[in-house]
C-alpha cells in the first residue's frame, strides 16, 4: 500500500486491486520481448504511460478492451496475457 496526501491533510491509502484481468509479469515480459518501451506501447494502445505502469505493476487492472489493445499492439494471443482463474476440477 501507499499513502498519498488529500487536500486538506487527510491521507488515503491506495490499495492494490483484489483482481486483475491481467498477469502483469505476462504484460512486461511481451511487452519487452516486442522490443517496446511502456511509453510507445501506451502510445499504441492509447493510454497514458503511468496508466501503462500501474497495469505492469499490478496497481491497475487492465480494461478488458485495453487488454485487447495491449495483445493487438504486442502481436500476442489475449489469453498469453490475461490472468488464470482458478476453476475447480470436475469430479
Amino acid at each position: 500500500m501507499s499513502a498519498t496526501t488529500r487536500p486538506g491533510g487527510a491521507r488515503q491509502t491506495r490499495r492494490r486491486p483484489k483482481r486483475l484481468n491481467q498477469e502483469p509479469e505476462a504484460v512486461t515480459w511481451a511487452r519487452e520481448r516486442a522490443g517496446l518501451t511502456k511509453r510507445e506501447l501506451a502510445g499504441a494502445v492509447g493510454i497514458s504511460e503511468q496508466l501503462m505502469g500501474e497495469i505492469e505493476s499490478g496497481w491497475r487492472s487492465a480494461t478488458p478492451a485495453n487488454l485487447r489493445r495491449i495483445a493487438v499492439a504486442l502481436n500476442c494471443p489475449l489469453v498469453a496475457l490475461e490472468r488464470k482463474r482458478w476453476q475447480p476440477s470436475p469430479r
